[in-house]
This record gives structure tokens, sequence and C-alpha cells, in this order.
């Protein structure tokens, strides 16, 4: 059995001393998969640039029970409340890819440029893959801000290993870390997997995040299958006062290859009402093309999918790059 580069601890539901799991639930695909889809039907073209909104400038803090969302792009946003300023998969980088002269290319700038962002306390990083993990933003970030850097179980060795001054922590599902006298984060499970290089699936954990506050909790989807919908109810009945779902609504065809690890805009609608929370807001998507549909599709099918549940589109909002949600307490 391989060694794990990243992790060496006890074995546990979810992992077998090399490799982490969902039972019942995890499956790798094969190569002769892959290979069916790089030669399958030919995958939409998506335009070089796109137009966003302004660059967003936000406040130094945000008091009391606001709570204010930017959207930077793709699974990046900035959350702000209670006078705490949090990062969530940061990538400023203009290619989502292990180097920066092939792969993924960005369409659209980040939604605040570099340097107007707020003191940051705590960055959030959900699992290891390129579009989420962005080592050369997080070592700026480190020099700037030197935040938190709150991640799953091997990913802080990913981190540190690239940059010592990175301040990465690294929790297992279910964790909870307070990061302030009124906000805490609680690591929770995501139907996904990770890698970093072809030898290194699933040796680091992935997760999605639960932020609590005085005011109802955000719940924070970076990516994520259906599987059988069981974590999206377990989430309801943990947190029934659940304010914000940041859910993915991007990265989806085609269907057969990515149904077990991303989600479509319909599914994400079900997640929405499964989860139960107030408002819902779409990200991972529009950014960096990593699969088959269309660029402007998954916000178009969103709206159908919200019409076809009865769900107000603006109780599910889509956000450009920089542009802002004031979130309502109710």
């Amino acid at each position: 059995m391989p060694r794990n580069p990243y992790y060496n601890g006890p074995l546990s539901d979810h992992f077998d001393g090399t490799r982490f799991f969902i039972k019942d639930i995890t499956r790798d695909k094969t190569r002769e998969e892959l290979w069916r889809w790089r030669t399958g039907p030919k995958r939409a073209r998506w335009p070089k640039a796109t137009p966003g909104a302004a660059y967003d400038h936000p406040p130094q803090r945000v008091a009391g029970p606001a709570l204010r969302v930017s959207f930077v792009g793709h699974a990046s946003l900035l959350i702000q409340t209670r006078n705490i300023n949090i990062l969530v998969d940061p990538v400023w980088s203009q290619r989502a890819s292990p180097v920066q002269f092939a792969g993924p290319r960005r369409v659209n700038r980040p939604g605040i440029a570099f340097e107007n962002l707020p003191p940051l306390d705590v960055v959030l990083v959900s699992h290891n893959h390129y579009d989420h993990m962005d080592l050369a933003t997080l070592s700026k970030l480190a020099k700037a801000h030197a935040p938190r850097v709150i991640a799953p179980l091997g990913n802080d060795v990913i981190m540190r290993r690239h940059d010592k001054h990175i301040a990465a922590e690294a929790y297992d599902w279910n964790a909870r870390i307070p990061v302030s006298g009124d906000i805490a984060v609680t690591l929770v499970p995501a139907y996904h997997w990770s890698a970093r290089a072809l030898t290194d699936r699933r040796m680091a954990l992935w997760c999605a995040f639960i932020i609590e506050t005085p005011d109802g909790a955000v719940y924070h989807i970076a990516d994520t299958g259906w599987g059988n919908g069981a974590i999206f109810s377990d989430v309801r009945q943990r947190y029934p006062d659940l304010r914000l779902a940041i859910i993915p609504i991007g990265a989806y065809e085609p269907r057969w290859f990515m149904r077990d690890n991303h989600i479509d805009p319909e599914e994400a609608v079900r997640i929405f009402q499964m989860c139960g929370a107030r408002h819902g807001l779409a990200h991972h998507w529009g950014t960096f093309q990593l699969t088959d549909e269309p660029f402007d599709e998954p916000p178009r099918k969103l709206r159908a999918a919200l019409k076809d549940a009865g769900v107000p589109d603006e109780k599910f909002r889509v956000l450009k790059p920089g542009e802002v949600w004031n979130v309502e307490g109710t």
C-alpha cells in the first residue's frame, strides 16, 4: 500500500490508514471513464474574457448581526460579520493549475483587488484541488495578513511545505474551532475527493464548512455530489437556524462523469431546500472552465429549477465577481 505523504493518523470510519473515503459513496473514476470523457463530445467554447461588476472595496469590518458576502469568483468569497473577516478558498492566480503556463485560465478578474482586502482573521480551505487551494495566493495572504488557515486533515502539510509562514491548521470532520467570542467554524462532510498529483488521490481530507454566529449559521459547500443526500438533511438537524447556504452550481457536465462529485443546478436547489437555509448563494461557476457546460448555463438552469420548486429568485441569488450581498436576517 502506498505511503500517505500528508497525514498519518488513526483509522476511522472515513480513513483506512492511507486514503480518506465515504462509505458506500466513494467511487474513483477509471482510466477508461476519463478517456471516454476526454474523447467524447467537445466541450462548450467559453469566452476568453467576460465583464464583471466593478471591483468591490470592502469595509474594514462589519459589526453586529449584519452579514456582508462579497463574491470574488469561482469558490472564493469574503464573509464579514460580527467584526470578523473570513476568506474562503482564495484563488487570485490566473490559472487553476499546478503551473501558470497551462491549465484552466480565469475568464474574469477577482472581484476584489488583492490590495483592497480588509484585515483577514481566518482563511478556510475546503480541499486541495487547484481551483480551491492556491498556494501562491495563500503565501501572499500569509505575508500581508498572517491569518489563521483552517483546513481538513493533511492539507496543512501541503501548505506548510510550500511556505512555512502559512499558519495552517488541520482538523477532522465535525471538529468545531472557535475563531472569536461570537463565531466558530465546524468542518462537515462533503461528497467529494482530493488530489494534487497522479499518486495522492484521497490522501488529504475534504470538507464543507459551517460558520456559526449568534445570528444564524452559514453553510459553505465548496464541492460535492448529491450522493444519497444524507449529509444535507444532517446539517438541517444539527443547525436548524441556517441563515445562508453557499452552494455550487457549476462544473457538472457530462453528468455521467461528474455526478459523483459535482452537483448541477437542480440538485443545488434540492440541497437548499433540504438543509433549510433562509437564503442561498450560488458559486463555483463562470470563472474557470473545468467541465463541458456553457459559460452562462448554470445561472439559467438555476433560475428554471427555482421556478419549478416554487422558490423566489431573491431567496437564492447569483452574483458576478465584485458584487456584494448584504444578507437579510430573516
